[in-house]
């Protein structure tokens, strides 16, 4: 972790001259965003995954329509109609797990006092008047809401709330769009799993919204690495996977753009 804390350490003094006591602060975002750029490429070939994964979609119905009444047969006849087309049903999860390292590593770097037996100078490091070390609770007891630290906090909360409400007006398009265009599946054939996915899919809008939660909870040097990568992801989602045109006919969903 001690070369990780020299890094940051070394790009905020860089960016010193410009930013001065928040120099820290921006190398943080500065970092996420190069992190973000390296797992391009990832996001990149899961949205060629996706498309891929659109056009099996009459195979699968086919495959679900044979063995309705066989669930291992049907997995194992999905798995080998996948390696057959070289589609992976894993890919549009690598981008997130590459990222998890980076974000634990900074996450325990302003949770610790001490690195290397040494005091953590980091810690000392603000946002503007919110040290990063701290969370919300703690700008809560120094100023409250609308105190210098917790305006640091209002300005986050606003940033994340904004891309919340775009993530979820557009997951709720495309779920409009794709929904009909989806295979059938009943009880009959898998039981439980249209219940299942009816919950999950009217839950999935609101997810972006807990990303509020993270940023009051975690350290404000994490923090601001969740709302950089989330404002990314949201703009990267809108390249890679454009909503459909109005001239779209309904019951199918607009293939990810071409990488």
């Amino acid at each position: 972790m001690s070369v990780f804390a020299d890094l940051v350490a070394h790009l905020a003094d860089l960016l010193q001259p410009l930013f001065h006591a928040s120099a820290t602060a921006v190398a943080i975002v500065l970092f996420t965003a190069l992190v973000r750029l390296l797992v391009h490429p990832l996001s990149r070939a899961a949205a060629r995954g996706q498309r891929a994964r659109i056009a099996l979609q009459p195979q699968i119905a086919e495959l679900r329509r044979k063995h309705a009444k066989n669930p291992e047969k049907l997995q194992k006849a999905m798995l080998e109609l996948h390696a057959k087309e070289k589609v992976s049903p894993l890919s549009g999860c690598l981008p997130s797990l590459c990222q998890l390292p980076a974000f634990f590593l900074l996450y325990h770097l302003f949770s610790n006092t001490t690195i290397g037996g040494e005091s953590n100078a980091l810690l000392t490091h603000k946002l503007f008047a919110a040290p990063l070390g701290d969370r919300w609770h703690d700008a809560l007891g120094d100023g409250g809401v609308l105190g210098p630290q917790g305006l640091v906090y209002v300005g986050l909360f606003v940033i994340v709330a904004c891309v919340a409400a775009f993530n979820f007006r557009r997951t709720k398009r495309m779920m409009a769009a794709g929904t009909a265009g989806m295979p059938t599946v009943t009880d009959e054939q898998l039981p439980g799993m249209a219940a299942s996915m009816g919950a999950v899919s009217k839950f999935m809008p609101f997810m972006s919204f807990f990303t509020l939660v993270s940023v009051a909870v975690v350290p404000l040097a994490a923090a601001l690495y969740v709302v950089t990568s989330t404002t990314w992801s949201a703009v990267e989602r809108a390249a890679l996977y454009p909503l459909p045109s109005a001239g779209t006919a309904p019951g199918t969903s607009a293939a990810p753009a071409t990488p």
